[in-house]
This record gives C-alpha cells, structure tokens and sequence, in this order.
C-alpha cells in the first residue's frame, strides 16, 4: 500500500478509473495526518517489546543465585519496609523462576516503588520508580503522547484513519489489467530511484496490511471512544456471573498503575468484589493468618506458578487479587488467564475469571493484545522487531516517494485531484466514509476533511496536480 505515491491508474474501464481515482485521493488525505502518528507508534513499539520479549518491563533482568529454602514473603516485605517505613505496600509478584527475585510494589510519598527483594536471603537488589521506566515512558507516548486525553483521542482519529489507508492502499495495489501478483509480492530491487522506492514501498506495505490491520484494531480497543465507551461495555467479563457475591464500585481497572495496563481488557471494567460478608468458597485455612503469607500459601495450593501477582487490598471492603495472565508478562499464553478474589477478613475466596469465562470479545482481545505486544516468547518479540521495522520503513518511504514527486514550487501540497465524474466521486467517497464511521472520532475528522476538500481544495489550482 502507498502512503503518498500510487502505481499507475489502471487501463480499464471510466468508471474503474473514476474510483481509483477517488480512493488516492483518499488514501492521500488520511497518510498526511497518519504517517506522523504511525511512526511514533512503530518507534515506541520497539522500545516496549524489547522490554516485554528480551528484558522486563522493570528494566534489565535481575538474576538470584537459587538457595534450598526461600524466606517468608512476610520477612521479605519487612525488608521493604526497612528500607521505606512510611510506604505502604500495594501488590507481591511471586519469583518467575528459581533465579528471578520476589517484587514488592509499594507506594512512598508521591511515587510507585517497584522493588526487588532476593527471595532466599531478603536482600534488597533493585529500586525502581514504576511510573517512570523506559517501558512505562513508551507505553504512555505510545496511548496518549504525554498529554492525556486530547493525545489519546488523536492517536484514536489516526488509528482509524489508518484502516481507512490500508482499504485505500490494497484497492491501489491490487493486481489487475498488466499488473502481474508477482510486481505486488516482490519488491524490484533492480529499479533505481523512485521507482526503487515505489515497489518496495508497495510489497512490504502489501505484506504487513494484514498484521497492520489487526494491531491497530486491537490499539484501537484501549481508546477513550471507540474503545471503552464501545468495545469493551460488551467485551468485558460480566460480575453478575458471581452469585452472591458483594461488588464494590470499583473496577478491575482501579489496579492498573497510573497510565499503564496490567489487568486483563476483559476484566477492566468489571466491578470488584467487597470484603466484609460471609460469602465465598473456603480458601484460607481457619488456623492461618489472613495475611500476605496465608494469601500466598493459597496461591500456590490454587495451582498458581511461577511469575503471578497478589494484590494487597487498599481499602476497607478491598480485597486480595490473584492474578497470573499474559497482560502483565505472567504467562506466554493468553488462555492461562486467571484471576481471583479473596475476601481480606475471612480468606474466603469471592470470585474467579479465567479466559474460558471471558466473553468471546475478551478473549480474542487477549489473544490479539498478546500478540499486539509481544507476549508470546521470543518468536512473538522477533516478529513485532520486524513488524515495527518494517511499519517504520513504511512512513519512511512514503515521505521520500511524496518528496519526489511532488511539484515545483514551495508549499504545495501535491495533492491528487478531484475526479471529473461527480456521481463517482460522490460513491467513492461513500465508500471511504462507511469504512471509516465504523470509528465515530476518525469518521467526524473525514467528513470534515470532505467538506473542506469540497469547498476549498478542490477549488484552489495550486493545489492540484497529475497522478504521476
């Protein structure tokens, strides 16, 4: 698919050529306000799987050298608060392995500690301000640019516009009249210059439109609009399926660190569970404290292994979560998701969502955001390095190819012009427009660029210019 610079119109019938004209036109308008974002997103994207495919979210791997027996998660959480005595203690991450430390989330004055504390001798190895990790950075470019919720409605406009360009761009690629699929699939690495840049401009565009397509819908799920007013009210796991059980009024998202997702987006906006009744299951034996190390006992007797987490309730009904799923870089398979609630007063356990309970949405949402960032093991991190490189070198071209062809004289646009054909132009432009309304903030956008094409662009001669 080409950003800024199409193959030649197809020898074909006015009404074929009427609409690959519209469909440039198109696919121009929405790479002038995608490309930017697109790049930014690629960038970012390399940044967050080297963390989340060859090192850890945290930073760089801490190692431990394995001992016979491990500390008390108790002991270790006092060494903790040795080191911090007015911090308050906010969530356990069990080992992922005999070699790998015990993390302790805590809260200390106006910043998220993460510390790594040697599971057999309770040493302290690493501190780590959470929120501001190379990782945690990228992630917050990556959804809202640094600028909250006006950033993340603009990478929204550009996510959906960038569908927009991949239906466009296959249309003008698409082998048809002389074009063999074999020009489309393999790059002419024999060309030179723009024509260079034009054929592996449109192979690799034309290789990654599927994978593109599906990371941007599953970008797209974690969007202010169309994402959580739309997709996840009928995506999420409904706590009406645990019965009698007491639900607080907050979510599952109120365990998500500030600005950065770690609970599943099935259960985000699921309510959670309330302490304080004598509902449940049995869970904590009556001869053992409710605490962090009777919590932890039961995780492990609940089948819970290596790397999970225990989330230490923060309020008077809070209660402590369990978890082990692939959003938080627990486990390489989506459908190991498991969360469970138990109740801090009686060590009842209240509820549990596994991915079979995740309605069908969530789960291919759990797959899909899986594969999004590269949670899958090393193959899964490797093809998110090519994925990202490869959508790099996407926008890349396309500004070269857009460079090269554009036409003498400072400031003007390049832009291709309006079909002739008014009732053609008028169908091409439905279509573009249905595909894009499916995402209401992408859709407003186009329906303002096409009213200001109709007014204004098309009526000024500076702007206009051949297809070739």
């Amino acid at each position: 698919m080409s950003f800024f610079a199409p193959p030649s119109p197809p020898a074909a019938a006015p009404l074929a050529r009427g609409f690959y004209a519209t469909a440039w036109r198109w696919h121009f308008y929405a790479g002038l306000y995608v490309v930017p974002f697109l790049l930014m997103l690629a960038l970012t994207g390399l940044v967050m799987v080297f963390f989340t495919g060859f090192q850890d979210r945290l930073g760089w791997t801490v190692k431990v050298v394995p001992q016979a027996e491990a500390q008390a998660v108790t002991v270790q959480a006092q060494a903790v608060f040795t080191r911090f005595p007015q911090a308050s203690l906010k969530e356990y991450v069990a080992p992922r392995g005999p070699d790998a430390p015990s993390w302790f989330v805590v809260k200390h004055q106006d910043t998220t500690e993460a510390i790594a504390v040697n599971p057999y001798t309770a040493d302290i190895l690493k501190v780590v301000d959470k929120e501001h990790t190379l990782f945690a950075w990228a992630e917050r470019i990556h959804g809202t640019l640094l600028i909250g919720d006006v950033g993340d409605r603009l990478i929204e406009v550009a996510a959906g516009l960038g569908i927009v360009m991949i239906v466009s761009g296959l249309y003008l690629w698409w082998p048809r009249g002389d074009t063999a699929w074999t020009q489309v699939l393999v790059p002419n690495l024999r060309a030179r210059g723009r024509a260079w840049w034009k054929s592996l401009h449109a192979s690799v565009g034309f290789w990654l439109s599927a994978v593109l397509l599906g990371f941007l819908l599953t970008g797209l799920s974690w969007t202010g609009v169309w994402g959580s007013q739309l997709m996840q009210p009928w995506g999420s796991f409904p706590d009406t399926k645990w019965d009698n059980v007491p639900t607080s009024d907050a979510t599952h998202a109120s365990l998500n660190p500030d600005g950065l997702h770690e609970v599943p987006w099935g259960l985000e906006q699921t309510r959670l569970p309330a302490s304080g009744s004598t509902a449940g299951t049995p869970g904590v034996p009556a001869d053992q404290p409710v605490n962090l190390d009777g919590v932890a006992r039961l995780a492990l007797t609940l089948g819970f292994t290596g790397q999970h987490h225990i989330q230490v309730p923060q309020a008077a009904d809070g209660v402590y979560t369990l978890s082990a799923d692939s959003m938080s870089g627990d486990l390489r398979n989506p459908w190991g998701d498991r969360t469970l609630h138990v109740d801090r007063y009686t060590g009842r356990v209240l509820a549990e969502a596994r991915f079979a309970d995740y309605p069908l949405m969530g789960k291919v949402m759990a797959v899909g955001i899986a594969l999004h960032q590269g949670d899958l093991g090393l193959w899964s991190a490797w093809l998110n390095v090519l994925f990202c490189s490869g959508v790099a070198f996407l926008c890349v071209s396309g500004t070269v190819m857009w460079w090269k062809r554009r036409p003498a004289g400072a400031g003007r646009l390049a832009a291709p012009p309006v079909p002739q054909d008014t009732a053609r132009w008028k169908t091409g432009a439905l279509v573009m427009l249905v595909t894009s309304l499916a995402f209401p903030l992408s859709g407003a956008v186009l329906l303002g660029v096409l009213v200001l094409d109709w007014l204004v662009v098309s009526r000024l001669p500076g702007v206009k210019t051949a297809l070739s």
